[in-house]
């Protein structure tokens, strides 16, 4: 039987969106292409009429999961005044929730060690979005030169990635709970730093400490 293009489209895209999932659970090298394609609803055998290859699965189910994280980010800065987005951010991306759901969190700390040792194709396509996020992060440092900003947004991402794969690595418990903590007072050391808040306009109302609570639990996940 012949598909239509939108069918075969739509194929390719479900196994890229399910690829992502249990990539970033199980790691680059933890889960097979048959398990991938069952994962699916597909058979092994039609895995090379979507793919010229694993690595190119691997590719686009990172880079995927990726400006998944980055489109999120980018509607929580419009849902939230200037002067909270990055703690929203950091509070969503250092949660209890997303140290214990990788396969639905940033593909940063849940693949970046692996594909370091991937190759140059592969860390090229990774290093492309890793930029992409940065740029977005950078923007919330409006009170810094471009350059300034971009340091800075290099750093927080180093510290969020980096607090979230000890914060795995250490479980569930009070340690691991310690180093979220720890790593947010980090992120967030400088924030004193960022542009003066600005006085509410007459008539203007605060957000509700529920919606942003809503906005922090959605900032690192799918």
């Amino acid at each position: 039987m012949r598909y239509s293009k939108e069918h075969k489209q739509e194929t390719h895209d479900r196994i890229v969106r399910r690829a992502s999932v249990k990539l970033r659970e199980k790691g680059a090298h933890g889960i097979g292409v048959a398990d991938l394609m069952k994962d699916a609803g597909l058979t092994h055998g039609g895995f090379y009429a979507h793919f010229a290859s694993r690595e190119a699965l691997v590719i686009e189910a990172f880079s995927y999961a990726m400006d998944r994280s980055t489109e999120r980010w980018r509607k929580l800065a419009e849902d939230l005044p200037p002067e909270q987005r990055l703690a929203v951010l950091v509070d969503g991306y250092l949660s209890a929730g997303h140290r214990d759901d990788p396969g639905r969190g940033c593909a940063v700390p849940a693949l970046g060690a692996e594909i370091a040792r991937e190759s140059p194709k592969t860390r090229k396509a990774f290093a492309a979005k890793l930029d992409q996020m940065i740029d977005m992060i950078a923007t919330e440092y409006v009170g810094s030169s471009p350059k300034a900003a971009r340091k800075r947004a290099i750093a927080t991402l180093a510290t969020l990635m980096g607090t979230v794969v000890l914060a795995r690595i250490a479980g569930s418990g009070e340690l691991s709970d310690d180093i979220l903590a720890a790593g947010r007072a980090a992120a967030l050391a400088d924030v004193g730093a960022a542009p003066p808040k600005r006085p509410a306009r007459a008539g203007a109302t605060k957000p509700k400490k529920t919606a942003v609570k809503a906005a922090a639990r959605t900032a690192a996940h799918d």
